[in-house]
């Protein structure tokens, strides 16, 4: 007996069936079968069932002799189920990679509860995928199992049976059932959610929601929408069957007025001329099922009028009310953001006219984001090495929680920002100040980059179009114009700076004063970022930092990073950050994996961390300067290439072992690669190209050489064979190759 039985009914999806089958059977828990019915599809929708249940054993087709519905088609999926857990899946919707394993993990967890919620997200046809505003009641932080009683938030999330998995036996008992006709979902997932004794959550995007640009049938112009009042009488009359569900009523009677009136308000839908008796008998329904003590919420008043009223006509006359003083309420915002654009400019104006403040300096870095990266190293080196400088700091709102308390927070827009813009005599950023920034005479910017490029850069970019994107490179020029100096790490990066970015600054290759902490830290300091992060006594703990994929609408997570875990071992945590650049996390965090995608410092998370796996990322620079493992996983160099451009083959002269795929990735743990002997000399030819000035004064020299004038004179650079990085918390417990991680079948190490 299967643990899943996943139903598919189909019905005109040719296009996208394959697909959803795929997704199904490719997931990576195999201990399921797959049920698909046929509704008497007109198109090939049957021909392609047969072919994957001729491909695949775990594959039923079922085929009905006449149409009879989505919701009967389910019915029929589900007398040939024999899983312990069912689970629908619409013929154009897919399954996310791994959901199924994280689905089973999670019922496994909670007891094997009668129902778990987990997450979907929609996809548009335009590439965009955006995940279910009410994904904050699918938190796993509170006990589970419960009743629906003791989360009633959850009927907030979107009732629709394919976000779910149900006991089947559960199922059985209760006799649930789907109705004919449209909206079927309505008198199932309501009733479900309140017979169920035992409900647990999932906090993880299961299912991809396709929002089709036409050719959806609830988008489609049909008589058929007025099933959905059938379909209401039908959750009424549960409720009446139930005296002990009778505290549900007000929460149901306003979904069926909100779920009513967007039907009635979405114009794709009613056919033309029944629209007015659509609003009859929804006013009819109001009537009939009105809960007298329910409040009307604030900003469903005006659909409640709707349905209340059964007038289109009075519902017209309140909505031009309504409009007009939104309206008016936008024209007077307008006004005063065109007034207040105004008085900031003028402001700055006046600004540029008072004399440049020596004893001031103002930082950013990424756009807005916290303090950190090279920046931040500096603005600490400016308080220590030049304590006269008064520092500020530029950040969103969101992230000034991350800047330290002797700084002074600046927001972007507003008065104290331009201030600063315009009289300070040191500005220090990895990015690009505000295009309005007027550079004046007496004004020193400095641009320390964030990184040592891999990937292609700059003018280098004109001929890459994917990795371009729209940039205007006169902008970019003419940024660089203002620059006075520019951080190099090493003398790759020196060379390909001034190329990608020709201008009349100076180059300062003083290395990334980001990295001094790495000389800086001691034992004490890491043992507490490890304990602070959660990893366990005498775990090693791999950081795991992709980049971005400029050939990629978004985030691509190129490992199951579960599987990783499971087969590298108990004695491993694994660290997962996402690139900032996609705005989400990683991963889910669970047990020994941690998603640290929103942690404030990157240079911490090296620290605490025993290794690295990384793709692409420059954060391989900076990492080898600490001297431990680093581990490459280029499954997709050659598309990376095509798409960005590198410098150099990584492949070629990697600062450790290079795997190609997941089992290599494994296999190389397995065997003790990722720490012998070929990784350390790797290792160290990469140290010895890369990180010659990485010594742990980095912003001294700049602070030395920028803001006292030293330019001779300054720290000598510290010899690598001399350097004392700070070490790894499991650098002494773990002294030979780990017999817990299994070797892969079949592989050899990758090197």
């Amino acid at each position: 007996m299967p643990r899943f039985s996943v139903i598919v009914p189909a019905y005109q999806v040719q296009a996208y069936l394959h697909e959803c089958m795929a997704s199904v059977l490719e997931q990576s828990f195999t201990d399921l079968e797959l049920i698909a019915v046929d509704d008497c599809s007109p198109d090939a929708c049957g021909a392609i069932i047969d072919e994957f249940a001729a491909a695949d054993p775990r594959v039923r087709a079922v085929h009905l002799k006449e149409n009879v519905g989505l919701g009967r088609a389910r019915n029929a999926g589900m007398r040939y189920a024999t899983g312990d857990y069912l689970i629908f899946l619409d013929g154009d919707d897919t399954l996310t990679p791994d959901a199924l394993r994280a689905i089973a993990d999670r019922v496994k967890e909670t007891g094997d509860p009668d129902v778990l919620v987990y997450d979907y997200a929609r996809t548009f046809w335009s590439g965009e995928t955006v995940r279910n505003i009410q994904a904050g009641q699918l938190t796993e932080d509170a006990p589970a199992p419960f009743r629906l009683d003791d989360r009633p938030g959850l009927l907030k999330v979107l009732m629709v049976v394919w976000n779910k998995a149900y006991r089947r036996e559960f199922i059985a008992g209760e006799g649930f059932a789907f109705p004919p006709g449209y909206y079927e979902d309505t008198p199932w997932t309501s009733p479900v959610l309140m017979a169920a004794e035992t409900i647990a959550t999932l906090d993880r995007v299961c299912v991809h929601y396709r929002q089709r640009r036409r050719g959806n049938i609830l988008g489609t112009v049909s008589g058929r929408h007025f099933d959905i009042f059938d379909q209401y009488d039908r959750v009424f009359a549960h409720l009446d069957a139930h005296p002990e569900l009778a505290h549900w009523r007000p929460v149901l009677f306003h979904r069926m007025v909100d779920h009513l009136s967007a039907v009635f308000l979405k114009r794709d839908r009613l056919p033309r001329g029944s629209r007015a008796l659509f609003l009859r008998k929804a006013r009819a329904h109001y009537v009939r099922y009105r809960v007298r003590a329910a409040d009307v919420p604030s900003d469903n008043r005006l659909r409640h009028a709707l349905v209340r009223l059964g007038s289109h006509r009075a519902y017209r006359a309140t909505w031009a009310a309504v409009r007009l003083k939104r309206g008016v309420a936008r024209l007077t915002g307008a006004l005063a953001r065109t007034l207040r654009t105004a008085a900031l400019r003028l402001h700055y104006r006046l600004q540029l006219r008072l004399p440049v403040r020596a004893d001031q300096a103002v930082f950013a870095s990424h756009g807005g984001r916290g303090h950190g990266c090279n920046p931040g190293a500096l603005e600490s080196a400016f308080r220590t090495y030049a304590p006269d400088v008064r520092t500020a700091w530029i950040a969103r709102p969101e992230f000034h929680h991350t800047i330290p308390t002797a700084t002074r927070r600046l927001t972007p827009g507003t008065a104290a920002y331009w201030t600063a813009l315009a009289r300070s005599k040191y500005l220090v950023n990895n990015a690009d100040f505000d295009r309005r920034l007027v550079k004046r005479p007496g004004q020193v910017l400095v641009q320390t980059q964030y990184g040592t490029p891999l990937k292609h850069m700059g003018l280098d970019l004109q001929e890459r179009p994917a990795a371009a994107r729209g940039t205007d490179f006169t902008e970019l020029l003419r940024d660089a114009d203002r620059w006075d100096y520019c951080l190099s790490a090493n003398r790759h990066s020196t060379l390909v700076w001034e190329r990608v970015f020709p201008s009349g600054y100076t180059t300062l290759e003083y290395g990334q004063p980001r990295n001094d902490v790495f000389q800086q830290a001691s034992s004490a300091d890491v043992a507490r970022l490890r304990e602070n992060l959660g990893i366990p006594e005498g775990a090693v703990a791999v950081l795991y930092a992709p980049t971005h994929r400029d050939y990629r609408r978004g985030q691509r997570t190129a490992l199951d990073l579960e599987r990783v875990l499971r087969q590298l071992g108990p004695r491993f945590v694994l660290l997962a950050r996402a690139h900032h650049a996609y705005g989400a996390p990683l991963a889910r965090s669970g047990g020994r994996l941690i998603d640290v995608s929103d942690h404030p410092s990157v240079e911490s998370l090296c620290l605490a961390s025993d290794a690295l796996i990384t793709d692409y990322s420059s954060l391989m620079f900076d990492y080898a300067g600490l001297d431990r493992p680093i581990v490459i996983h280029a499954d997709d160099w050659e598309a990376y290439e095509a798409a960005r451009g590198t410098y150099f083959d990584l492949r070629a002269f990697p600062p450790g072992a290079v795997a190609r795929s997941e089992d290599e990735l494994i296999d190389i743990f397995a065997t003790g690669h990722w720490r012998g002997s070929r990784s350390t000399q790797l290792r160290s030819a990469f140290r010895d190209r890369f990180c010659p000035y990485d010594d742990g004064h980095a912003a001294e020299r700049v602070v030395r050489h920028v803001v006292l004038g030293e330019a001779s004179g300054l720290p000598a650079v510290v010899p690598l064979a001399a350097r004392n990085p700070a070490r790894s918390a499991a650098d002494q417990s773990v002294t030979a190759p780990l017999a817990t991680v299994p070797t892969p079948a079949g592989q050899a190490p990758c090197l």
